[in-house]
């Protein structure tokens, strides 16, 4: 069962009282002060879950949120980002999927700024690992070309007689 702000209030003051020494005025200006930042909050999430429950509309265009040095969120607007991926799962709880699908990006636009992904790529070449990566897909597809190749038994050469 939820607590009513009053009691809510009651018990962050008296875990504040119990810490710092309070008079009794002090007391009840605290109480006042915590209860009325209650009932802000509680209207203020009212208003957040209405508003929610409408589809949003992009805070920026699609040009702008995607920068060559930085990117934006399109729901919230934040910016000064390299990537998107862990401020939708983090502030959003979204995944990069539905980011896209909400609002229209195609699959072929990174979530990611356009300096950070080149900076990442030239780093990757710099030290071979396309190389690497290529080494490792021929050797795996030998392994299943050996797998898949059913192995015949040697056939003993025939004698003539």
């Amino acid at each position: 069962m939820p607590a009513t702000l009053v009691e809510l209030a009651a018990n962050i003051v008296s875990s504040h009282a119990s810490v710092n020494e309070m008079s009794t005025e002090e007391l009840l200006q605290e109480i006042q002060k915590v209860y009325s930042a209650l009932q802000q909050l509680e209207a203020a999430g009212t208003a957040v879950q209405t508003a929610e429950t409408e589809p949003k509309a992009p805070a920026m265009s699609l040009k702008k949120a995607f920068q060559a040095d930085q990117v934006y969120c399109m729901i919230c607007g934040r910016g000064g980002m390299k990537t998107l991926a862990r401020h939708l799962a983090q502030t959003h709880g979204m995944k990069p999927g539905e980011y896209r699908k909400q609002f229209g990006i195609p699959s072929s636009q990174p979530l990611t700024a356009r300096n950070f992904s080149e900076g990442r790529r030239k780093m990757a070449h710099d030290r071979g690992l396309a190389d690497n990566l290529a080494k490792a897909r021929a050797v795996r597809a030998a392994k299943l070309a050996e797998k898949a190749a059913p192995t015949k038994p040697a056939k003993a050469p025939r004698k003539k007689a």
